[in-house]
């Protein structure tokens, strides 16, 4: 007995060590004795040299001149058309002169829908054009249009109501602005929602905070159970005027033409390149945004500010002959305005690098004056980013790090224990050019990018040459 006992207790004792000094049962803890503060400030140096070397040094104004470069020369890129596909075979030529590693594209199956011509205008109670932008995946009009009265509502649930009243007419949708994530659902879900009352088209307030009679476009959905019915954006204050007319009881008559179609599926590529880590190279950082955008303006800001800096941080280090110990990858995703295409098929492929992704970072909410981070994981982790930002972040002014990270294309790396970042800018203004004619090179500031440059680099590099990878809050596969 006594020896069963001394066994039992010499097993418990392993079992004990092994859990204080190893990995949590359920996640990644940092090994006992290792003080993440001084390998941070061990860093601090060259957190300042790559500051400096982007604000005041050579590489300043490079990030906003190189996406400045690339938008003037291939202007928008929709996912399926050509302007897209140049410009991602641009890419992996400046990430080859860059001096980059690994230079490579991958292989996405992705959609193609075009837009066409298009126009609306309301013939009664009086002739006025409208402004327009048919949604993607929006089905076009008969080659003649589509004429008919219109039903103005401000919600789903009056929709609903009005069932009856909406057969065979042309749904109006004025919804209040109260923030994107409510608005935005108008736009998704719009057309499935007026061709359950019998609808024949819907148009949608643009979702928009503020407007100079400019339509907003964006993706919407089809579900197999009610008819394809047209869809598309209009201006605020279009909607604003047929819901006061409506108010008034006035009979409102609209004519819609569109052309848009859905083309056979095409290949696309996600962009890739690395600085290999000198001591754990199997190790990754990950950096991105999505290089396509909508066909209206030049996707300056959606998202080509996100991509050019990701690509600036790799080209940062490289620039200070800096080399981590970890492998740090830049993705430009392909598709993200179609359904975050290239980012779910990245995750599908390479999700067996999860035990090894260190964080993923993405930046797809602009590119403004940086204010910090925003993260998701887990509380150690978050301590660490905290940390970091805090004695490395703050001569710039973006030492905040708020929970949550935003996340489009890098959203499934979470749910299997991945730590992941954005960016956190003072974006107030982004949501007045998203997805518009507006989203151009004007809205781009050199010393804003700059200084998101610096902070992506600063960050990106650091955690890639810590000692210990990052907590994680669960068990990776």
């Amino acid at each position: 007995m006594m020896a069963i006992i001394g066994l039992a207790s010499l097993f418990l004792s392993v079992g004990l060590l092994v859990w204080s000094c190893a990995v949590t049962f359920g996640g990644r803890t940092l090994p006992r004795g290792y003080n993440y503060q001084d390998d941070i400030d061990s860093h601090k140096d060259r957190a300042d040299r790559i500051i400096d070397h982007v604000l005041t040094g050579p590489a300043k104004g490079e990030v906003y001149n190189r996406l400045a470069l690339m938008t003037d020369t291939f202007g928008y890129r929709l996912c399926g058309s050509e302007n897209l596909e140049k410009a991602i075979d641009y890419m992996i030529d400046q990430f080859e002169k860059d001096g980059l590693e690994n230079v490579h594209k991958e292989a996405v199956t992705v959609p193609h829908w075009v837009r066409g011509n298009e126009w609306a205008e309301m013939l009664t109670p009086r002739a006025k054009p409208l402004a327009i932008l048919g949604l993607g995946f929006s089905v076009g009009t008969p080659k003649d249009g589509i004429t008919g009265q219109v039903i103005v509502v401000r919600t789903f649930d009056e929709l609903h109501a009005r069932a009856s009243e909406a057969k065979g007419k042309i749904v109006v949708y004025n919804q209040a602005w109260e923030s994107y994530d409510q608005s935005v659902q108008y736009r998704s879900r719009g057309a499935i929602e007026a061709a359950k009352c019998g609808a024949v088209a819907s148009l949608v307030r643009s979702a928009t905070p503020f407007s100079i009679y400019s339509p907003h476009t964006g993706q919407q959905a089809y579900d197999d159970s009610t008819e394809k019915i047209p869809s598309a954006c209009i201006t605020v204050e279009d909607a604003e005027l047929m819901w006061r007319m409506s108010a008034r009881g006035q009979n409102i008559t609209v004519t819609l033409y569109m052309e848009a179609q859905n083309l056979n599926y095409g290949t696309s590529y996600n962009t890739v390149a690395e600085i290999k880590g000198s001591k754990y190279p199997e190790q990754i950082v990950l950096v991105s945004g999505h290089l396509d955008s909508w066909d209206v303006g030049q996707g300056a800001m959606d998202d080509g500010g996100g991509a050019f800096i990701s690509w600036e941080a790799l080209s940062l280090v490289r620039q200070l002959g800096f080399r981590p110990k970890r492998t740090l990858r830049v993705v430009l995703w392909t598709c993200e305005e179609f359904g975050v295409v290239g980012g779910q098929d990245y995750f599908k492929v390479h999700r067996n690098e999860s035990v090894n992704m260190d964080i993923v970072m993405e930046s797809d909410m602009g590119t403004f004056t940086p204010k910090g981070l925003e993260f998701t994981g887990s509380d150690e982790a978050m301590k660490i980013l905290s940390y970091l930002a805090s004695k490395l972040l703050g001569r710039v002014n973006a030492s905040v790090v708020d929970p949550g990270a935003e996340m489009s294309d890098i959203f499934n790396w979470p749910d299997v224990g991945v730590p992941a970042a954005s960016i956190m800018t003072d974006n107030g203004n982004y949501f007045d050019f998203h997805h518009s004619q507006g989203d151009t090179m004007t809205v781009q500031s050199t010393t804003a990018m700059d200084l998101c440059a610096a902070v992506w680099a600063v960050t990106a590099f650091t955690l890639a040459d810590l000692e210990e990878m990052l907590p994680a809050n669960r068990t990776l596969p």
